[in-house]
C-alpha cells in the first residue's frame, strides 16, 4: 500500500486543491464535514437497534401460541392506548383484582374458622411447644412448622406481609395437618384428629375452588391485554423513533452533500497531471469502492451508465465539481484500505474482470487524449 500511495503523491493529507487564502475556510469545512459524519453513523446505530427491537417484536408474534388469524385481525384494529391511559388502566385492574380477591380471603376466612370451631381443632390453633412437650426431634423431621394463630396473624396483617393469594393461606392449612400427621404416629390421636380435619376442609375447599380457579383465569386474561398493550406502545414508540431519525438522516445528509459542494466550489481547476494520477488512483480501488466512484460520475452525467456492462471514463470530459468530488473520495478511499490491509482478498473472478474493464477502458481514454494532445 505504500507503493500505491508514492504513485500518487498529490493525494497526501496536505493536498486539498483548495488555495492558501482558503485553507482555514475549507478546514473548517472538513470539521464540520467529519462531525455531520459522526452524527449519521450514531443515528444509524439508532436505526438498528429499533430495526433489531422490530426484528424481535415480529418473530415472537410468529412464535406466540395465540397467534391465530382471528387474534391477529383483532390486533389489527386495537387502539394503541397511550402510557398514561395503560398507567391508569392498570392501577384499576390491579384495584379491581384486590377486591375481589379480598372477597374470596373473606369466604376463605369463613372455612377456616369453621375448621377452628371443630372440638379436635385444639391441638392445632397454636405453635407446638417443642421445648415443654421435650420434642428434641421434631424440627429435625417438620421444616416448615405451622398453626392456625400464625394463619390468623397473616390474613389479618395490614403492614403488607400478610396473604396475598387464596391459594397461599390453603397451603399453610393444609401444612398443620400435614405436619401434624408426619410427626405423629398413624394410629395416634393427633394423627386422626389432623387427618379428619384435613378431610372436612378438603370438602369446603372444593366448594370455593371453581370461584379461585375463575379468578386466576381472569387475571391471566387481563395480564395478557396488559402485556399486549404494552407491547403496542414499545412499537408506536418505536415506530416514531424510526420516522425521527430517517428525518434527521435525511436532513444531515442534505447538510453533509451541501457542504461538500460548497467545499468543491471553492477548489483551484485541476491540472492534466493531477487528472492523470486521479485515474491511476481510481484504479487502485476495491471493486466496492469503484462501483462508488462511478456512481459519482453518474450524480453528475445522467447520460453515464454505471451498471453497463462496458464503461468508458473520460476524465478530461468530467466537471471540476465531479473531479474534485472523485478526488476526495479516493483519498479516503485509499486511506482506508490502508488502514485494512488484511482484508485485501475476497474479490471473486467476476469483479475482478469488470474492474479490469474498467481500469482498462480509463488507460486507453487517457491514452487517445495523449496522442491527441501529441499531434
Amino acid at each position: 500500500m505504500e507503493q500505491v500511495m508514492a504513485s500518487i503523491p498529490d493525494f497526501e493529507i496536505a493536498e486539498t486543491g483548495i488555495s492558501k487564502d482558503n485553507s482555514a475556510e475549507a478546514e473548517q469545512f472538513k470539521i464540520r464535514v467529519d462531525e455531520i459524519f459522526q452524527k449519521v453513523d450514531e443515528l444509524e446505530q439508532k436505526v438498528n437497534e429499533v430495526e433489531q427491537f422490530n426484528l424481535n417484536s415480529s418473530k415472537k408474534q410468529q412464535s406466540s401460541s395465540k397467534g391465530s388469524s382471528m387474534g391477529k385481525e383483532q390486533d389489527k384494529g386495537r387502539q394503541v392506548p397511550s402510557i398514561k391511559k395503560q398507567q391508569q388502566d392498570a392501577s384499576r385492574r390491579e384495584a379491581a383484582a384486590a377486591k375481589r380477591m379480598q372477597e374470596l380471603m373473606r369466604q376463605f376466612g369463613t372455612i377456616v374458622r369453621q375448621i377452628t370451631q371443630h372440638k379436635w381443632a385444639w391441638p392445632f390453633m397454636q405453635p407446638v411447644d417443642v421445648k415443654g412437650l421435650g420434642l428434641h426431634d421434631y424440627y429435625e423431621i417438620i421444616e416448615k412448622p405451622m398453626d392456625f394463630s400464625t394463619i390468623k396473624n397473616q390474613m389479618e396483617a395490614k403492614d403488607g406481609t400478610g396473604y396475598k393469594n387464596v391459594r397461599d393461606i390453603c397451603a399453610d392449612v393444609r401444612l398443620v395437618f400435614n405436619n401434624a400427621m408426619k410427626y405423629n404416629d398413624e394410629g395416634s390421636d393427633v394423627h386422626l384428629m389432623a387427618k379428619t380435619l384435613l378431610e372436612k376442609f378438603e370438602e369446603k375447599w372444593q366448594l370455593l375452588l371453581p370461584k379461585v380457579t375463575e379468578e386466576e383465569r381472569r387475571r391471566d386474561e387481563e395480564e395478557a391485554e396488559a402485556q399486549l398493550d404494552m407491547q403496542l406502545v414499545r412499537e408506536a414508540a418505536h415506530a416514531k423513533v424510526v420516522r425521527d431519525l430517517c428525518n434527521e438522516l435525511y436532513e444531515v445528509d442534505t447538510h453533509l452533500e451541501h457542504l461538500r459542494e460548497t467545499v468543491v466550489q471553492k477548489c483551484r481547476k485541476m491540472s492534466t497531471e493531477e487528472k492523470r494520477n486521479l485515474g491511476t488512483a481510481i484504479a487502485r480501488l476495491s471493486m466496492e469502492d469503484l462501483n462508488k466512484a462511478l456512481e459519482i460520475i453518474a450524480q453528475s452525467n445522467p447520460a453515464f451508465q454505471a451498471m453497463a456492462e462496458e464503461v468508458e471514463i473520460d476524465i478530461d470530459a468530467q466537471s471540476e465539481s465531479t473531479l474534485w468530488r472523485l478526488k476526495f473520495f479516493v483519498k479516503d478511499a485509499l486511506e482506508l484500505q490502508s488502514r485494512s490491509a488484511m482484508s485485501t482478498g475476497g474479490n471473486n473472478n467476476y469483479n475482478n474482470k469488470r474492474k479490469k474493464e474498467i481500469c482498462d477502458a480509463i488507460a486507453k481514454t487517457a491514452k487517445k487524449k495523449s496522442k491527441k494532445t501529441s499531434s
